[in-house]
């Protein structure tokens, strides 16, 4: 089911699922935090997105009314993002999302990489959150 089909249902689950349903929507909002980053910091810090990926999710975000883009119109241009009250309100759900997992799932070093680390190529590179 698509994000725009789940919308039409009144389900507030359904709902909130169409708003988070990205892989990439939860990693956002917990890497924004309390914060305003810039959209190079952002890219920076989950290195693993492509810069077109992350403005189609932080585009989709806005609307959902999850962040907050302020746009400086200065040269170079600049803009920040930050989380809104109901982008706020998700983190202390996905920090239980966190120790859910963490309490339920059993870490095979051979089969898994570490979340924290992600291997690209033949260069290491980290994710900061």
């Amino acid at each position: 089911m698509k994000k725009n089909e789940l919308m039409q249902y009144s389900c507030p689950l359904g709902k909130a699922m169409a708003a988070l349903g990205s892989k990439w929507k939860p990693i956002i909002v917990l890497v924004i935090k309390d914060r305003k980053l810039r959209f190079g910091e952002l890219a920076v810090r989950i290195n693993v997105i492509s810069r077109k990926v992350l403005t189609d999710q932080l585009r989709e975000m806005e609307a959902d009314g999850l962040v907050i883009r302020e746009e400086f119109k200065e040269l170079p241009p600049r803009v920040e993002y930050s989380l809104t009250e109901k982008g706020l309100a998700l983190l202390p759900i996905l920090y239980q999302l966190e120790e859910w997992e963490t309490k339920y799932h059993v870490y095979d070093p051979e089969k898994e990489k570490d979340c924290k680390m992600i291997m690209e190529s033949k260069k290491i590179q980290k994710i900061v959150i």
